[in-house]
Formats: structure tokens, sequence, C-alpha cells
């Protein structure tokens, strides 16, 4: 059974909502899936005060189990167009994975959010697919099989790129039933990847 991990950073729970669907779309793929986020950076104190949701249930996860998965998943809100803070730290970690080549051949998505429909959905997406091309992994969008990213009749986050979501600039803003049913779809389609690269044996 292929293995997905589904790793994210979410302040105010719009990506975790969204990691979670995400999830669900791979295991309707029928993949052994795993939550986790990235250790918050942010004092304590300063993280309530600015009205972090702090109540996450997934479990912080480690850089060296990021070895043990088929597919990996990113999911991160977008600072200036860019991953937030808190994933890049984790992400520079692995520089020993790396040198051992441990992320080669293996499946890697992002899925993002912004506070505005303009507010760097897709430089994040790009920026963070950047990352994965060095570690050697095999990136994978949002293909226009989706078409719910094609929508005209309300404001929509997402892209050919990934699935996203739009906060509100007061981070009011839910995620939409077409934004989660992108993440799923998401999930699915790194999932089904991911299951045909495994059966194929290793990635040179």
């Amino acid at each position: 059974m292929t293995s997905v991990l589904v790793l994210y950073y979410s302040s105010y729970g719009h990506i975790e909502t969204m990691a979670h669907a995400v999830a669900e779309g791979a295991r309707e793929a029928g993949s052994h899936v795993t939550v986790k986020r990235v250790p918050e950076l942010v004092p304590t104190e300063v993280a309530q005060a600015a009205g972090y949701k702090l109540d996450q249930p997934a479990p912080v996860a480690t850089v060296e189990e990021l070895a043990d998965y088929d597919a990996i998943i990113f999911g991160t809100p977008t600072r200036y167009g860019n991953m937030t803070a808190q994933m890049k730290n984790f992400l520079d970690q692995t520089g020993d994975m790396w040198f051992e080549g441990k992320f080669i051949g293996k499946t890697g998505s992002v899925f993002t959010s912004s506070g505005s429909q303009h507010g760097g959905q897709e430089s994040t997406i790009l920026t963070f697919q950047t990352v994965l091309f060095h570690l050697g992994m095999v990136v994978v969008g949002l293909p226009y099989s989706f078409e719910g990213q094609m929508g005209m009749d309300e404001i929509l986050g997402g892209s050919p790129y990934g699935a996203a979501t739009i906060s509100g600039s007061d981070d009011s803003r839910r995620p939409s039933a077409i934004e989660l049913d992108g993440a799923r779809f998401q999930g699915r389609h790194v999932a089904g990847i991911a299951g045909k690269l495994a059966n194929r044996g290793e990635v040179e």
C-alpha cells in the first residue's frame, strides 16, 4: 500500500482543514495516509495574542520520518508569495537526507492559502516546487481534469499548480466546497501517481 504524508503548517486553521480534505482524497485512492504538521516557531504567548489556532490535533512531524513515505503533500499559507518560515525552517533541516538522496523518486505536491484571490497563491506553490525539484522529487500539481478550478461564478482558490483556499483579509472565510473538492482531487491524484511509481520500482 502506498504511504502518503500530508505535512502542513496552519496559523488559523484554513490549511489544517484543507490538509484533512487532501488526506480524504488520498485515502479514497487506497493509500495509507498520515497527517502531521511542522513545529510552530512563534512563542506561545505571541501566537495566543494573534489568535492562532493552537488546538490542532495533528502530531508534529520529525524531519527523519520523511524518508518513510512514498509521497509527501505539503500545505502552507502564503507569506509574501512564499511558504511560511515554519515550513521553510523544517525543510532546511533535510540537508543530510538530501545528500543521501532520500527524496529522489518520491512524489511531492503543494497546496496553499492566501488572504485574497491575488495574494500569492501561485507564486507560493511555484517557489515551493523549486525546493522539491532540488530534493529530487517527482512534482505533481492539480490538473485541469479537476474542472472546479475553472469556475467563474464565485471567487475561488486553486490553479493547475495546486489546490488553494482564500481566507479573506480578516481570516473569517473558510474553505469553500469547491476548494475542498480540489484538495480531495489533488490527494487522489498524487496518491495514484505515487502508487504507479512505487509499482515500477526505484527511480534513478
